[in-house]
């Protein structure tokens, strides 16, 4: 497609992108602005990120630029570094042929584990995952080139992956999960040859190394589309091998309150995104995995005879464990998402005059945000003592202690959790005379 023939300006093109590709171009090679970045302007999306595609090897483009350094293993790529902005070039991928373990690799199940074969550009747009994503604009004359019928497809709004779909899953199953989140971000449909193996390949996400699917847990659900990727992965089977903890749950109790607390922390993730709030994983994973954590914390309780709070201390370290066997959750989001389980329990009993103390404990606005929605999600006592907390919190100072006193003792028992039974202690021995 000529110049003519489309409304991309390079106006619309970072600076620094534009730097990298007239820098490549006049040194001889191809270079191409290439995949979201190109298939965004033309949907009138603002790009977050620009992507380069080149015939110019890793070493090549380290030559070219100082400010680059490579990195990755499955496939070798350069990061040209302005700042804080990164422009991620990869050079032309090509058809694997004969086995050589140092620059093509794959495991039993056909997932790709190193993927350094290169080739031209023909060959790199049948590598590409969708065809949305083989769209190429050539800096050295401004025109598209799509391949696959990528500019059909993106008219048409519709998902298709490149090649036989069964093959292209087993090769990366995350392409299973970029399919979901492409759809909803981009309002499209996937195409029914690319949705109909999905099902029966999810469970080959329990593959993807958990440090992986983390960066794909931050798009799935930090982008604003929280609540539409959650149920088209229901739909799909695609939600269990990432959580599998909190799924066990769902199929156990279909309505109950793990389900609920679901749909509400998705779409209160959206409302957040929408608003410009932030957003965090340490809250986000908190209260998903509250309702495990309190399973597994009666369980301990019943099993063991821990106290009440030493069971959800163990819990807490359980259903931790478990999770970052799919997801690895970074320790400085783990660590506060035990905080804000650990301050569930404090405000469960810290009505009355303890409350100024819990007040001021740095997770407190995210602990008091968690029982709200377990307020909305189990109503009842735990309703009762959310709109306790909510009255304190919205107080001014006076009014705040006239609240505290209401209560009578700060010794306030949760009803909800299980109690033990006391030990009685042994009758005395009478003296002997």
């Amino acid at each position: 497609m000529s110049r003519d023939g489309h409304s991309i300006s390079r106006r619309q093109i970072s600076e620094n992108a534009l730097k990298v590709l007239y820098r490549l171009n006049k040194s001889g090679y191809k270079a191409y602005l290439v995949g979201g970045g190109v298939r965004d302007i033309l949907l009138g999306i603002e790009p977050k990120d620009f992507d380069v595609a080149t015939n110019a090897t890793p070493d090549d483009i380290k030559k070219l630029f100082r400010n680059c350094r490579l990195v990755g293993r499955r496939f070798r790529l350069a990061h040209i570094v302005f700042g804080r902005d990164v422009i991620e070039v990869a050079t032309f991928r090509g058809h694997h042929s004969e086995s050589n373990d140092k620059v093509s690799k794959s495991n039993a199940e056909g997932r790709l584990l190193r993927d350094n074969v290169y080739g031209e550009i023909d060959e790199d747009a049948e590598r590409r995952d969708f065809t949305i994503n083989a769209l190429y604009y050539d800096i050295s004359d401004y025109s598209i080139r799509s391949y696959g019928g990528g500019i059909n497809d993106l008219n048409a709004r519709k998902i298709k992956l490149i090649g036989d779909p069964d093959t292209r899953y087993r090769e990366d199953p995350v392409r299973m999960l970029r399919a979901v989140r492409f759809a909803t971000k981009l309002d499209m449909q996937i195409d029914a040859v690319t949705a109909d193996p999905i099902k029966a390949l999810a469970p080959l996400l329990g593959d993807i190394p958990a440090a992986r699917m983390y960066e794909e847990v931050l798009k799935l659900f930090f982008a604003g589309k929280a609540e539409a990727n959650y149920h088209m992965m229901q739909d799909f089977g695609l939600f269990a091998p990432l959580f599998p903890q909190v799924n066990a749950l769902i199929e156990e109790s279909p309505k109950g309150h793990t389900a609920k607390m679901l749909q509400t922390v998705m779409r209160n993730t959206d409302l957040r995104v929408s608003e410009d709030k932030t957003v965090t994983p340490a809250f986000f994973f908190a209260a998903i995995l509250w309702y495990p954590v309190k399973q597994r914390a009666d369980d301990i309780a019943i099993e063991s005879g821990l106290t009440h709070y030493d069971a959800y201390v163990a819990a807490m370290g359980d259903v931790l464990e478990k999770q970052c066997l799919t997801i690895s959750l970074p320790r400085r989001f783990s660590t506060p998402a035990r905080d804000i389980w650990q301050l569930q329990l404090r405000l469960e009993r810290g009505q009355g005059t303890r409350a100024f103390k819990l007040l001021e404990h740095p997770k407190f606005r995210a602990a008091y945000d968690l029982l709200l929605l377990r307020g909305e999600v189990e109503a009842g006592n735990t309703a009762k003592i959310a709109d306790w907390w909510q009255a304190f919190v919205e107080a001014d100072e006076t009014d705040r202690s006239d609240i505290a006193k209401s209560i009578k003792g700060s010794n306030t028992r949760n009803r909800n959790a299980p109690q033990r039974k006391r030990r009685r202690k042994p009758a005395a021995k009478p003296a002997e005379e």
